[in-house]
């Protein structure tokens, strides 16, 4: 095994081992997860040369404290996330995200909290040394898959790095956080269960997200929805993004971690482009939905891959 590894001091928030996701076992009841925001999980790789699908670190709201007990390494967060790098000659530099920076033995990064979002993401060079299951190392804490025998990660937990062949460049990236509180949605499944009122209140009155949020759903509260149909439904596959709605009107979006079937009536379901955006939102944060067709959907995710593809390669060395 590598020499290099880091001591967890403190674990923070949610804090697990994530990736693209574990996929093709639904059928199995098995959700493919991953990470909950994509497009910043990716962009923690790209700064490091890392393989796009190298798994990471995901935490939420306050993230863990680090010492690198053994070795050297180079690290990247993306987000938008306030931490600190002290070095074992006690000198602390604030960090800045989107950038790789380097540590040596005993240095600590100490990743503070999220400011106005939920998820943040560490990246190493060269990826963290987990065994994948099923072709992905992410974590599915509630199923207990996935590396660290499905846990979350916990304080005094050992973590350990690939390699110490660390190269002496450092890269940033140039991004633009998105703050946005209109999510765009397809029309669902059993929206016509809804009355005409009610999908009227849809999509034009603002939604609140609740506390009961975390990496399997996002409670709302708003304008009940009526259902003129039926409140329950033979249960069928479950998408990322659906918005259920129970039998109290009040809509849930299920997220990364959802269960593979369910049987409430679906309303509509988040467009691909603005999920990453939904995720970041904390609760009490309100939320309007705007109903878009699946032609338009399609173009704006395009359009999104591009602006990614266009950050990725204006990647700049750094001193």
């Amino acid at each position: 095994m590598n020499s290099s590894f880091f001591k967890v001091l403190r674990a923070g928030v949610n804090t697990t081992y994530q990736d693209k996701g574990r996929f093709g076992l639904q059928h199995f009841g098995i959700v493919a997860g991953g990470c909950m925001d994509q497009e910043s999980f990716l962009l923690s790789n790209i700064i490091l040369n890392n393989k796009k699908t190298e798994g990471v670190i995901e935490f939420a709201l306050q993230g863990p404290l680090l010492r690198l007990v053994k070795g050297k390494t180079k690290i990247a967060i993306t987000g938008n996330v306030i931490f600190k790098i002290i070095h074992l000659n006690a000198k602390t530099i604030d960090g800045q995200c989107n950038r790789s920076y380097d540590l040596e033995e005993g240095d600590m990064i100490d990743i503070l909290a999220t400011k106005e979002s939920v998820y943040g993401y560490l990246s190493v060079k060269g990826g963290f040394n987990l065994q994948p299951f099923c072709n992905s190392v992410s974590t599915l804490a509630k199923g207990q898959i996935g590396p660290n025998e499905g846990k979350k990660i916990s304080n005094e937990d050992s973590i350990f790095v690939k390699n110490n062949n660390i190269d002496k460049k450092n890269f940033s990236i140039s991004r633009i956080l998105e703050s946005s509180n209109l999510i765009r949605i397809l029309k669902g499944p059993q929206y016509k269960y809804f009355s005409k009122d009610s999908q009227k209140k849809f999509l034009s009155q603002n939604y609140n997200i609740t506390n009961l949020t975390d990496r399997m759903g996002m409670r709302l509260e708003g304008a009940a929805l009526k259902n003129v149909v039926s409140s329950n439904i033979r249960s069928e596959g479950i998408t990322k993004g659906a918005i259920q709605v129970p039998a109290d009107g009040q809509p849930i979006i299920l997220l990364t971690d959802h269960p593979t079937i369910g049987g409430y009536p679906k309303i509509a379901n988040v467009a691909s482009v603005d999920y990453d955006l939904l995720v970041q939102k904390k609760p009490r944060t309100s939320i309007l939905f705007k109903c878009i067709e699946l032609k338009e959907a399609e173009q704006l995710y395009n359009e999104k891959q591009n602006k990614i593809s266009k950050i990725i390669k204006n990647i700049k060395e750094i001193n």
